[in-house]
Formats: structure tokens, C-alpha cells, sequence
């Protein structure tokens, strides 16, 4: 049985972590090098880099902080904002990423995530996708850190870049960031029953309860969080701990 995956965020503006609610009221959260090596110490299964702004700011991703992160760290690093080409992910990797994550530029250019898969591999991309819940009942993706409404549905965008290659899906729902009011189950669940990839679900993570349900209800692979741990409400020896008293399988 795979074990489910803990994964600290650091959502990165102007060489900073910072961290909002529904992706706005941005405020400090700390050195992204300290963070990255305390969460690696305290047992984070991996580690997302996410600079926020690239895209909007139509530059590419900090590579050199990037590089900084990797080396107080030895688990895995996925790093994404601003990537869309080739090129863009060789110089991450080369910079110490483990994985690339694509959002924008990917949802734009599709044919990107196959490319993507064909040079490094499906297990080294990652599909990032904003999704917010509207009136209508249905999941639809944005763009542009969530700045920019689709058409498209989630559930329908997923499968797609799954079937060009992606090789795991970060689902962050809009609705719950920064709320500490539970993760989006019912997306988490339909992404995570009906894909052949894993499901990372962000967004909401308040209390220790909720990564259960998100493990035990949401069918997730791995849940990731960022202002529960930045500001030191939960503690992540903790909630593993916890996890496995509730027979969900974690590293200790």
C-alpha cells in the first residue's frame, strides 16, 4: 500500500514565502531556504516551489533561489510559475527540481506537457490546476494565479493532460485556500477516482481532522498545505503521527 505523501508549500513573491486566502491578502510567511530545510528536517515527504507571480509578470522562475532551496533539502522538489517550454524546465532541473510543475503556460499550449513527458519523463511533470467551484455546481479552471475564468471544466482539462502525459495532478481549489476550512473533497475525489495518476489536494488545511478526510474521503495521494505549517499550527511530526493512528499509511 503507497504510502500518503505530506507536502509544505512555499508560495514564493519577491524572494519571499508568502501565503493569502482565496488567492489575495498575500502576506509574509519567511525565508523560502529556512522553511524548505526546516520542513525537510521535521519528515516533509516533498517540497512544491510555486513563484506566484511569474506568469503575470511574464518572466521565468527564480532559478537561482531555487537552487539555494535544493541544497538545504534531500527530498523531493517540485518547482513550478513561469515555465513553458523545454528549456525553461532543463534549467530548474539543472537547478536542483526534481519535478516541474505547469499551470498556465501548459493550459495554453497543451502539446507543452507531452514535450515535457517526452524529454524528462511523466513522473517529472506535474499539471498544476486553480479550480473554483461556481454557481452552477461545476468545477472550472483559471488561469494566471487564478486571476483568469475558463470554460473549461477541471475534472475534463485533467484527464486530458493525463492522457499527454502528465504524470500527477496538484488540484488547488480557490474556494477553500487560505479558508482552514477543509479541503475540496468532493473534486479531490472525483480527480483521484477516476485518473491513472496521483491527486495532490491544496487548499484548506486547517486542522489535523481534515487531512484525514481528505486521505479517507477524498481518496488523495498527498495533501499539501502552507499557512498551517508556515505559521506553526500544526506541527508536521504531529499529523503523521496522528495519520497513522488512524490507519493511514505515512512515512514516520
Amino acid at each position: 500500500m503507497l504510502t500518503k505523501r505530506i507536502i509544505p508549500c512555499l508560495d514564493i513573491k519577491d524572494g519571499r514565502t508568502v501565503k493569502g486566502t482565496n488567492f489575495v491578502d498575500l502576506r509574509d510567511a519567511g525565508d523560502p531556504v529556512e522553511l524548505g530545510a526546516f520542513y525537510a528536517q521535521q519528515g516533509a515527504d516533498e517540497l512544491v516551489f510555486l513563484d506566484i507571480t511569474a506568469t503575470n509578470e511574464k518572466r521565468k522562475t527564480l532559478s537561482e533561489l531555487v537552487n539555494r532551496i535544493s541544497h538545504h533539502i534531500n527530498i523531493p522538489f517540485t518547482v513550478g510559475g513561469g515555465v513553458s517550454s523545454v528549456e525553461d524546465a532543463s534549467v530548474l532541473l539543472h537547478n536542483g527540481a526534481d519535478k516541474i510543475s505547469v499551470n498556465t503556460a501548459a493550459f495554453k499550449n497543451p502539446l507543452l506537457i507531452k514535450q515535457l513527458a517526452d524529454e524528462f519523463g511523466s513522473q517529472f511533470v506535474v499539471l498544476a490546476i486553480d479550480a473554483k467551484k461556481e454557481e452552477d455546481g461545476e468545477w472550472y479552471v483559471y488561469l494566471n494565479g487564478g486571476s483568469v475564468k475558463t470554460e473549461i471544466k477541471c475534472f475534463d482539462w485533467a484527464k486530458q493532460a493525463v492522457d499527454s502525459g502528465a504524470g500527477e495532478i496538484l488540484l488547488t481549489s480557490m474556494n477553500n485556500d487560505g479558508t482552514k476550512k477543509g479541503f475540496a473533497i468532493d473534486i479531490t475525489k472525483q480527480l483521484a477516482e477516476n485518473l491513472s495518476v496521483p491527486v495532490i489536494a491544496s487548499g484548506g488545511g486547517g486542522t489535523i481532522e481534515h487531512f484525514v478526510d481528505i486521505f479517507t474521503k477524498g481518496k488523495a495521494d498527498a495533501a499539501l498545505a502552507a499557512s498551517i505549517f508556515h505559521f506553526k499550527e500544526v506541527a508536521i511530526p504531529d499529523l503523521k503521527r496522528y495519520l497513522q493512528k488512524h490507519q493511514i499509511n505515512v512515512r514516520l
